[in-house]
């Protein structure tokens, strides 16, 4: 047995092996899989194999379309049949609502490529007679996907992966990693079978490995442990039963007809498939129990969880509805195993937080369908450094370290609930909440704030009045909440708004070797003590990794401001990078200071009349003057007797500050604001009219036009981007030039809907680019998209068309900020 390798893979199923697999395509020679019992003994062998499309994520989407096309490649380069049958997928919507959910999802379908088709009730009745379409709006058809035998595609993979130079060993537990700064020790344990148990022997083995990987499915809990971090993958039950042969479906395939595609009635919460001349139902119904929340027993190997089928029971008898011919039909075979779960219901694909070189490949609920593509997109990462895509979405540093066991278990019970949900865009999910509040909170809910929330913070998306319904409100089209989210950003062009914006993730970087090690990792100069600037932290690709707002307090102290959705995301990679640089710049101190300060932005024509009346300075009229206070500089002030950081700059466009003050100090300075506010028509304001209001000034945002599928140029961010100093990336970032350009469009849609930023673009019949975000524009009365096109069309007046409910609606690429231009509102003097 090998001792020393390159890359180490734990955990032989589906995930596992096709990252072993595609590492050694990427060129890795050196790979080893480790399986503690045998390949595809975890989640992977009671899968019902299922190859569902259908993902509202463009990353996730991506990850499904390699699979599906990849596994199709499988017998001719292994031999072996991976067990794919291509029948398709059929959604079916009982309601308007639900297609307009797969109208959505098209549009992101579409801009990827994915073929897909529309059926309505006649011709699903026509297609499929033994369905029952009466009460349907219509469906959705994938002719290209369907259902594979997991045990078969794993093997395949294996065998590739072998014949590529991977060794794989079973039977081998792994006891505990550990890195001594230039490589991975794990310590393992040969198992054995005893009495129908895997026991450890005494037989033990260190393995030396440069690169580790863990795919370790419903044992992630002590995969966690052993590695010292938190990681929110939990299991949950699954159930799934198999009918005896339906004599109807006998009848049918006997009469020549092809299978039935696999049936998803999504309003009922199930889907089905054929299975020798019967149907295998698999629901998604409430009250499914998280599992193995602290680890799974020993004695739990390729076992299952008794039936419960009083737990079923209204989706078995939707089930009997859609077709009929079931009903006499008797059960055959039941499963109710765990499938692990995130508590956003993706995958944690990429780097471990805070470790070197440790991957994880976590909390696939839909592991069948993401594994080709989870293997060949992480492979990417770690061998060139990054993939093609922006997988951010799956990076496991995305949730924090607050994380607890419970939350985990509680929101991935709530992910297991909601496959089927109506996912709309403006969804918030109520589970665990709310957890992380800041001061005044009940102060914000008393004034009516809807909250949504971010990185686990309670944050409000608009404020309506009191026994306002946010669920009812919800829609993919203009919901019950756009009316208050109008009103809101219509008051901060006309008078001023107040925003909370506790949830920035929030740093200070100093030391003596500070200044030179952020005039690196960023891309834009530094500014002056006193001021501020925009910056970039660039991917070793050249593209964007994170976004900060930086004031510079003294010569070699920077509070540093990022997106509160990526806290630790970011941090990670700025410690990652100090501690890459370690006695090149001299001495650099990183402090997370995010819980100490609380921020409210001010803005708005009124803004600087509501501060004069709180400031406390020898002369409070010229206190915030372009003179003394222009624009994008800080100072440290004092509004009443608030000691508050405030920062000239306004995300929404506005003459406008943010007021950075103590936490503990927070309702005091609310009152005082509301106070201050009330005479000058000041309103509170909500993240969804901010996120309009940003794109009328075409400030990309990260996560949408900002991220490591694209540079800071092609973003259009040039401005940010000082060539004539040296920072990380900046090579790979120029030689990339411009293959899509960021612009801002405005759109004569439809009356009742606006984009939501996953819309395709249309020059004719070409597709030539996609929204990345989406909104309306109180300024020009229309609907506004920021998203990328080719550079050739990146012209201000290039009329364009957008996909929206299944219509082309024209679109105009306008000049960027087509509010205020000049920034004269910005910086208009007192």
């Amino acid at each position: 047995m090998k001792t020393e390798v390159k890359a180490l893979v734990v955990g032989g199923g589906a995930v596992g092996t096709s990252i072993a697999y595609h590492l050694a395509k990427a060129g890795w020679s050196d790979v080893m899989l480790l399986e503690r019992d045998e390949l595809t003994s975890g989640s992977t062998w009671h899968a019902a194999g299922l190859l569902p499309y259908f993902n509202m994520g463009y990353a996730t989407t991506h990850i499904h379309d390699y699979s599906i096309r990849f596994y199709k490649t499988l017998e001719e380069e292994t031999g072996l049949n991976a067990g794919f049958s291509v029948v398709g997928n059929l959604r079916m919507a009982r309601t308007q609502e639900r297609m307009d959910e797969y109208m959505l999802y098209a549009a992101t379908a579409e801009t990827i490529g994915v073929p897909f088709e529309w059926l309505s009730p006649q011709e699903i009745a026509e297609r499929y007679p033994l369905v029952r379409s009466d009460d349907l709006k219509g469906g959705i058809l994938h002719p290209t996907d369907g259902y594979i035998n997991p045990a078969d595609v794993t093997m395949a993979m294996a065998k590739g992966a072998r014949q590529r130079g991977v060794t794989i060993e079973r039977r081998w537990q792994v006891d505990g990693y550990a890195w001594d700064g230039e490589a991975w020790t794990v310590s393992c344990t040969k198992m054995a079978e005893k009495g129908g148990n895997l026991v450890p022997t005494d037989e033990k083995v260190d393995i030396r490995a440069e690169h580790v990987v863990t795919a370790t499915g419903n044992h992630a809990q002590q995969t966690a442990r052993k590695l010292g971090i938190k990681m929110p993958a939990i299991p949950v039950e699954h159930q799934y039963v198999v009918t005896e042969a339906d004599p109807a479906l006998v009848e049918w395939r006997e009469a020549g007809n092809p299978q039935h595609p696999v049936l998803r009635d999504a309003d009922a919460k199930w889907y089905v498939r054929e299975e020798r001349g019967g149907w295998i139902l698999g629901p998604y119904e409430k009250g499914a129990p998280a599992c193995f929340e602290f680890g799974v027993p020993d004695t739990f190997r390729a076992d299952l969880f008794p039936l419960d089928l009083d737990r079923i029971e209204e989706e078995y008898m939707e089930f009997i509805h859609r077709i009929p011919s079931s009903e006499t039909v008797g059960l055959k075979d039941d499963y109710n195993g765990p499938i692990c779960y995130t508590p956003d219901g993706n995958p944690l694909l990429g780097p471990a937080p805070g470790l070197r070189n440790m991957w994880l490949a976590e909390g696939f609920s839909f592991g069948i369908t993401a594994a080709g593509g989870a293997g060949y997109y992480l492979a990417q990462r770690m061998v060139e450094g990054d993939a093609e895509i922006d997988m951010a979405v799956l990076d496991p540093r995305r949730f924090g370290d607050w994380m607890t066991t419970e939350y985990a278990a509680r929101k991935n019970e709530e992910a297991y609930d909601h496959v089927y949900v109506l996912h709309h865009p403006d969804e918030e999910r109520p589970a665990a909440r709310p957890l992380k509040t800041a001061p005044c909170y009940d102060r914000m809910a008393a004034q009516g704030a809807q909250f949504g929330c971010v990185n686990g913070w309670e944050r409000p998306n608009y404020f309506a009045p009191q026994g306002f319904d946010d669920h009812a409100a919800r829609s993919f089209r203009r919901g019950g909440w756009w009316q208050h989210a109008r009103a809101e950003a219509e008051a901060l062009r006309e008078t001023a708004g107040l925003i909370d914006v506790t949830p920035f993730a929030k740093h200070i970087l100093s030391g003596p070797g500070a200044t030179a090690f952020l005039d690196w990792f960023t891309s834009n100069r530094l500014p002056k003590v006193g001021r501020i600037n925009l910056t970039y932290a660039l991917t070793e690709a050249g593209t964007t990794h994170s976004e900060y707002t930086i004031v510079r307090k003294a010569e070699n102290t920077y509070y540093m401001v990022s997106s509160g959705a990526w806290e630790t995301y970011d941090r990670d990679y700025l410690k990652r990078a100090i501690e890459d640089t370690q006695g090149r710049f001299g001495p650099v101190f990183l402090q997370e200071v995010t819980g100490q300060y609380g921020v409210f932005a001010l803005a708005g024509p009124r803004a600087r009349d509501i501060l004069k009346e709180l400031i406390r300075d020898p002369d409070p009229e010229t206190a915030l003057s372009n003179k003394r206070f222009p624009w994008l500089s800080a100072r440290d002030i004092e509004l009443k007797m608030c000691p508050t950081t405030a920062i000239r700059v306004a995300y929404t466009g506005e003459l406008g500050w943010e007021l950075h003050h103590p936490m503990e100090m927070q309702t005091y300075l609310f009152d005082r604001l509301m106070e201050a506010g009330a005479s000058h028509g000041m309103k509170l304001v909500g993240a969804r009219a901010m996120n309009w209001l940003r794109q009328e000034k075409s400030y990309r945002a990260f996560g949408a036009e900002l991220g490591r599928d694209s540079t800071p140029l092609e973003a259009g961010l040039d401005r940010f981007v000082d060539l004539e100093k040296e920072f990380r990336g900046k090579e790979p970032m120029l030689a990339t030039g411009h293959r899509m350009k960021c612009v801002t469009v405005l759109i004569d849609g439809p009356e009742d809907a606006d984009p939501w930023g996953r819309e395709a673009l249309y020059l004719g019949n070409e597709k030539v680019g996609r929204l990345t975000s989406g909104g309306y524009s109180v300024v020009s009365g229309k609907s506004i998209g920021m998203g990328y096109v080719r550079p050739d069309l990146a012209v201000p007046g290039t009329r364009l068309q957008l996909r929206m409910f299944r219509e082309l609606w024209p679109a105009e690429i306008v000049e960027d900020s087509p509010h205020d231009p000049t920034n004269a509102r910005i910086r208009v003097d007192s």
